[in-house]
């Protein structure tokens, strides 16, 4: 499964114009084959806006859900992007998946919110595994800082995600986490991760790109540098079938040691 990688901050505070940009990178998507387009971290509003991401902020069946179904129809392909939740009283960082006939397949809150700017403008979401199935690929779904945690990519290799999709916001110092942490999650849990970052600076943060499809030997499929690019690299189960046949981390835990984990 072509897998398309969009590393953009689009117009942090324009709904309108990052729909602009989602349809058209959807477009060089689909043309280029790819079944599946990721965007980054709250990629529909912005990321660094302040009090605007409450203002901004739609439920999961909102106007935009409705603009990006009728792209992904459009071009023929499924999209995952980021975007601030409203549900109720609470917003949450989420991302979600639709289909290329409209479909929403998931969504998912991020569990690990990370440092004061986002403590003060979400809440934390509580399901820490979220899964759909694409085009016969298991496909799920963390969000930046979640990644960074071993046990939330353990807990979907152990519910059988073969694709784990990371829309993020990865900031300046930490870009050995898109370098190096991401390729050995990938390999240590025997799956794919799709790593789908911001660039540029907006307010405080500095963001550093490097945005990566790392395969279950640890090796990045694509990496997009530190510019706006559209980055595409292929999902194959059957290398991932052989893979985990010959790395048997899976199968050689011994949960029995690991309670105090908990």
């Amino acid at each position: 499964m072509r897998t398309a990688l969009l590393q953009s901050s689009g117009r942090p505070g324009c709904t309108a114009e990052n729909l602009k940009v989602l349809d058209e990178a959807a477009g060089r998507a689909a043309a280029a084959g790819a079944a599946l387009l990721v965007t980054s971290e709250l990629f529909l509003t912005g990321y660094a806006i302040g009090d605007e991401i409450g203002v901004l902020a739609e439920p999961a069946d909102g106007d935009s859900a409705d603009a990006v179904a009728e792209i992904t129809g459009r071009h023929g392909l499924a999209i995952a992007y980021g975007y601030p939740e409203r549900a109720g009283e609470r917003v949450f960082n989420s991302v979600q998946l639709i289909s290329a006939d409209g479909t929403r397949l998931a969504g998912y809150r991020k569990t690990h919110l990370f440092g004061c700017f986002e403590r003060d403008h979400f809440t934390p979401g509580e399901r820490p595994v979220v899964q759909a199935e694409l085009n016969g690929v298991t496909v799920g779904l963390l969000i930046c800082y979640d990644v960074e945690f071993p046990e939330n990519v353990r807990a979907h290799a152990l519910a059988g995600t073969d694709l784990l999709l990371v829309p993020t916001a990865q900031m300046h110092p930490f870009q050995f986490v898109a370098e190096s942490v991401v390729p050995v999650r990938a390999f240590e849990n025997q799956l794919y991760v799709a790593y789908v970052n911001r660039v540029g600076h907006e307010g405080e943060f500095e963001f550093v790109g490097l945005s990566t499809l790392a395969g279950p030997d640890g090796v990045a499929r694509a990496r997009a540098g530190h510019a706006e690019e559209l980055v595409l690299a292929d999902v194959d189960p059957a290398f991932l079938a052989a893979s985990r046949e010959a790395n048997p981390y899976l199968r050689d835990r011994r949960p029995g040691l690991y309670g105090a984990l908990a």
